[in-house]
Formats: C-alpha cells, structure tokens, sequence
C-alpha cells in the first residue's frame, strides 16, 4: 500500500501555520514521511476553497484536520 501523501495549506505570516508544521515535520521525522506546503494566496482557487481556515492538512486529497495539528489522526494515516 503506498504511503499516505500529506499536504498542508497554508500562508505567509501565519504563525499558527508554522507552528502546525513544526509539529507535523516532528511527528512525520521519526517516520520517514514527507509532506509538502502549498501557500493559499498564490491561487485564488485554493484562497476560495480555504480562506482565513489555514493551515489545512489533507491526506490523498482529503482533510485531515485544520487550524490545530491532530497528531493522533497523523498516526492513525500513517499505520495503514
């Protein structure tokens, strides 16, 4: 089964995004995982679809979680 592909969403100068980040490159470090980041204001498609909700975390295109770092969904993803 291949690994799961994480995504974060999110925009300059926002701090709870970084802070999301940090928590989410820790808990994916000790795995192997990459993810990547995509800044919400450099399409107005993804400004539209997630607004002032940053940072957004999705797994194969679907949410996993949004403005706080879900650390335990991560894990749960990451086992399957």
């Amino acid at each position: 089964m291949p690994e799961p592909r994480f995504l974060v969403y999110t925009r300059d100068g926002c701090a709870l995004c970084d802070e999301f980040i940090l928590e989410l490159s820790r808990e994916l470090d000790a795995t192997g995982a990459a993810f990547g980041v995509r800044d919400v204001d450099a399409d107005p498609m993804l400004q539209r679809r997630h607004g002032h909700k940053v940072p957004v975390l999705t797994c194969d295109g679907s949410v996993v979680c949004h403005g706080r770092f879900d650390a335990a969904l991560v894990r749960r993803l990451l086992s399957r």
